[in-house]
């Protein structure tokens, strides 16, 4: 069962809310960040991306990169840009995006439930990104960011969760890059906190959605600290990390989609051939072609969009694997045909989050950057359920969230 509990955030003063949030760590570059809070000092980047405190920017990996980081938390502590809640709260998050909201609770996920499996994953992660992430835990003695996480749906929390929504937000912002909202509320009655605590005791799991480094990070520095400590006793605070658990219903999964710099020596003609060999092939014309459903596929190739439809004997709708749509073209398009055998190392394949629309696409393909484009339909919640469920890990670069979760307006520490 699913163990969690309240913390003291840390958090902006509700006047300053607007200059300290960000875009989270991992989804714009140094260069991007920079820019971004150009003559802001208040702004989170210079925690997230310390890198770019230094003229010119520094490697982020640089020792003296990860200093700065803890320079910069403890400044804006000490000018009071960010203030520590008196009492352990839970909290609620709000995204709207196209209109439509989801409701996340803000809380402390238990590091062994991390370790023993109950809160469960869906991607492999790289050791490399996750000691980055565990250094900066590590400094800082905090989870700067929270991590992403689903939960099953459950009535008592939605009627909490409306109990506080009902009233004005501490925060309420429209994020300048992407124009999404964004609410806050602060779930500070006891009564509230006990039960939104047994309800997740009732969880036989949590989902990790978006965050898998920075789930493994904190995780693994919590174990680390667990160690070190001869009087570790379990409640200390280092025993949990900050996440923002959303029920499963509400979240937005949208297409991840691929481009290819070439045709593996065939023509257009050929390729098209091949893959009529396992799909059924329609062109569709100069318009923008979304795919429609399950295991069908839009390409654009030459200037023209196609839908592909895979063929039945394709695919093993028992195999929660190689029912995906992205095994289903990685392994029947990229491998067999392109001959594209690793989606992680491969230099001639990238990668086109659905945010950006397929219009993209169509742009990387008629700037001859890329040969091939190929869309895919989003995979649903409970795919991503199911087959963390059965201790499967989905395949590179299937799933992509939207809205992303921004930083800075509530941060844990681990003492």
């Amino acid at each position: 069962m699913a163990i969690i509990k309240p913390f003291k955030g840390i958090r902006p003063p509700q006047d300053l809310v607007g200059l300290v949030e960000s875009r989270p760590y991992d989804v714009l570059n140094s260069q991007e960040a920079k820019a971004e809070c150009e003559g802001n000092e208040k702004s989170l980047y210079h925690i997230i991306k310390p890198e770019i405190n230094f003229d010119p920017i520094c490697d982020e990996h640089d020792p003296k990169v990860y200093e700065k980081a803890v320079e910069q938390f403890n400044l804006f502590q000490e000018k009071g840009w960010l203030v520590q809640d008196e009492q352990e709260n839970y909290y609620i998050y709000a995204q709207t995006m196209n209109e439509k909201t989801q409701y996340g609770l803000v809380v402390c996920a238990y590091v062994d439930d991390y370790l023993n499996g109950v809160i469960k994953k869906h991607e492999l992660t790289r050791r490399d990104k996750e000691e980055d992430r565990m250094k900066h835990v590590r400094v800082n003695n905090a989870n700067i960011e929270p991590v992403f996480f689903a939960y099953p749906d459950d009535e008592v929390l939605d009627a909490i969760v409306a109990k506080y929504t009902s009233e004005k937000p501490v925060y309420d912002f429209i994020a300048p890059v992407d124009g999404f909202g964004h609410k806050f509320w602060i779930v500070d009655q006891q009564e509230d906190i006990q039960t939104i605590t047994e309800r997740f005791a009732l969880m036989p799991s949590l989902y990790i959605a978006d965050g898998h480094h920075r789930s493994a990070a904190a995780a693994l520095v919590g174990a680390e600290k667990a160690k070190q400590n001869p009087n570790h006793k379990g409640d200390e605070e280092y025993n949990y990390f900050m996440a923002v658990s959303f029920p499963a219903s509400q979240l937005t999964i949208i297409d991840y989609n691929r481009v290819v710099k070439d045709l593996n020596g065939l023509t257009a003609a050929e390729f098209l051939e091949k893959v009529s060999e396992n799909f059924v092939v329609e062109e569709k014309g100069t318009d923008i072609y979304k795919p429609c459903k399950l295991h069908n596929f839009s390409l654009y190739l030459e200037g023209k969009w196609y839908s592909l439809t895979a063929k039945e004997g394709t695919y093993d709708d028992d195999d929660p694997i190689g029912v995906l749509d992205v095994s289903v073209s990685s392994n029947l398009i990229l491998d067999k045909i392109l001959g594209i055998k690793d989606l992680r190392s491969d230099k001639r394949i990238d990668f086109v989050g659905g945010i950006r629309g397929l219009g993209e696409l169509k742009k990387r393909v008629d700037s001859g950057e890329m040969k091939v484009a190929l869309a895919l339909y989003p995979v649903s919640m409970k795919q991503i359920m199911d087959i963390a469920d059965s201790g499967n890990i989905m395949p590179p670069k299937t799933t992509w969230f939207e809205p992303k979760l921004r930083s800075g307006l509530v941060i844990h520490k681990l003492s």
